[in-house]
């Protein structure tokens, strides 16, 4: 079992609530809060860059 440290929720507009972790390998993860069991996993540098086009407005469309 993989040992995951999760930060606090973050929650948009409504009910949407994500919860970010990493483990000791550098891996990162993202699930929706209450459901940690079931997540997406990548490496640290997978993560950081989904956040930089995100903020990049990348996915704009899928809005």
């Amino acid at each position: 079992m993989v040992d995951i440290t999760w930060e606090e929720p973050f929650c948009g507009e409504g009910a949407s609530c994500y919860r970010i972790g990493t483990d000791s390998d550098g891996n990162s993860y993202i699930a929706l809060a209450g459901s940690e069991d079931r997540y997406l996993t990548d490496s640290g540098e997978a993560l950081r860059q989904l956040i930089r086009d995100i903020k990049a407005g990348k996915a704009d469309h899928l809005l």
